[in-house]
């Protein structure tokens, strides 16, 4: 028989292999759950990040396009006060009594006038009348109209109104010559 020291011995050592082999068996358990784990999260890492890539990407396209729309707006809008600028500088100088050629464009439109305007008042733009008066012999005169120059011509019952201002013409004139105008302005 075993004296108890041996038994003592026995059963420890049988305790310490059964804590071996638990121990053993957890590690190996623990290294297999970690190998599954790392492998998740390298999945799910490489998940997020190629979403996070895609998503950058968008976001840096609806970025660029959206800078590109803003300046392209601003060009528009510069390019609008430009055009508005140069308008009103072109009004400017056609409605102004020093404008070269002057006298020459009322004589103009004096003989177009003649041929249509028997029997009409007219009605001069104030800076015009008194080049008017001096050209349009014949005609009655009435009071001033609003403009930039010319005159309009009125049939006797105000039911007949003939332009011959200059606002008319050259509105018609800078609209045909926008594209040049355009394209002497900005190159396009």
């Amino acid at each position: 028989m075993m004296s108890l020291d041996a038994l003592a011995e026995e059963i420890a050592a049988q305790a310490k292999a059964e804590a071996k082999a638990i121990t053993d068996a957890a590690k190996k358990t623990a290294k297999s759950v970690k190998k599954e784990a790392d492998a998740e999260v390298a999945d799910i890492r490489e998940s997020m990040m190629s979403r996070a890539e895609r998503e950058s990407a968008q976001l840096s396209t609806e970025l660029v396009a959206s800078s590109r729309q803003n300046n392209q707006k601003r060009e528009l809008i510069a390019k609008a006060a430009e055009l508005d600028a140069t308008w009103d500088a072109v009004k400017a100088e056609v409605g102004s009594a020093k404008m070269a050629g002057r006298a020459k464009l009322i004589k103009t439109l004096v003989a177009e006038a003649k041929d249509v305007g028997k029997g009409m008042k007219m009605r001069p733009v104030s800076i015009d009348r008194k080049a008017l008066e001096k050209e349009a012999k014949g005609f009655d005169f009435g009071d001033d109209v609003d403009g930039l120059g010319g005159f309009t011509l009125e049939s006797a019952d105000g039911s007949i109104v003939l332009d011959y201002r200059f606002d008319n013409r050259l509105e018609d004139a800078w609209k045909a010559s926008l594209g040049s105008v355009n394209e002497t302005l900005f190159g396009n």
